[in-house]
């Protein structure tokens, strides 16, 4: 029988997906999270505890669109370990479904959920887990390698393994698709908060890491970031424009524009003027 966890951020879609998914004879348990942040907690659990520990999860049931980490965001993630969860997409969304077979997406279920295809979702998930399951060799496994880009969450690890984050460190690993990539720090013109995860905006795209903000503006001050915001740390050298209207101060960031903080304005304007004077 199958563990699921379902993750979406709109409880009654949830509660409905709750619903539907315990009322099928093959789940053995069925557990929801509503943000991306609770569900990484508990699958990180599950990792800890092994693929036959209490906590074990087989499948995580998975929504697209939500608030900060998006449901991709998580399956990329995910994607850097030996032995994840498998993953169900659950979305009102048709686009990304090339993108969610890219990442190894069991199905990819279409809201409104019918209980006929949730069952097919749940037929094609056990087929691939009962098999596996009993080929498995009997004893711990623990937690798999974790990719080079996530640091070991326990408190004995400083902060300054942070790998990127380190005093002359000239780039940052980001991990995409199970593929590691070196990106400069110099080619990093803003960073966003995403609960523990940081945002790294290149003209190129951007990377998702698992470092705190507060971690990079501490430890990339000396290469010219500053915090803008509770939400952005800003490259002072990328910075396009400053406005002020109404009392209000954001910046221009190549096409990007960001709010200013009234704590941090005072701050960046002094640090403009003395970027501008050279």
């Amino acid at each position: 029988m199958l563990r699921v966890l379902a993750v979406d951020d709109e409880k009654p879609a949830l509660e409905e997906l709750l619903y539907l998914l315990r009322s099928d004879a093959r789940i053995r348990s069925a557990e929801g999270a509503t943000d991306a942040a609770e569900a990484l907690r508990r699958i990180s659990r599950a990792l800890d505890a092994g693929p036959d520990g209490d906590d074990g999860i087989d499948v995580v049931f998975l929504d697209i669109h939500m608030a900060g980490l998006t449901g991709l965001d998580v399956a990329r993630l995910l994607a850097g370990f030996a032995r994840p969860p498998l993953i169900v997409f659950v979305t009102a969304h048709e686009g990304f479904a090339v993108q969610a077979f890219d990442l190894k997406a069991v199905d990819y279920v279409l809201k409104p959920v019918r209980r006929e295809r949730l069952a097919e979702a749940v037929r094609r998930v056990r087929d691939l887990v009962v098999p596996a399951r009993e080929a498995r060799p009997p004893g711990p496994v623990g937690r798999p390698a974790v990719p080079a880009h996530i640091p070991n969450t326990a408190p004995a690890v400083a902060q300054n393994d942070l790998p990127g984050t380190a005093a002359g460190a000239e780039q940052i690993p980001v991990e995409l698709g199970g593929v590691t990539r070196f990106v400069p720090i110099a080619d990093i013109a803003y960073v966003e908060a995403q609960g523990d995860y940081a945002r790294l905006h290149t003209k190129d795209g951007s990377h998702l890491v698992r470092i705190p903000l507060s971690t990079l503006e501490e430890r990339w001050a000396s290469r010219g970031f500053v915090r803008i915001h509770r939400s952005h740390l800003v490259a002072l050298a990328r910075i396009d424009e400053l406005r002020l209207d109404a009392g209000a101060t954001t910046v221009r960031v190549g096409a990007a524009e960001l709010a200013v903080s009234r704590r941090h304005a005072r701050q960046l304007r002094d640090l403009l003027m003395r970027h501008a004077r050279g």
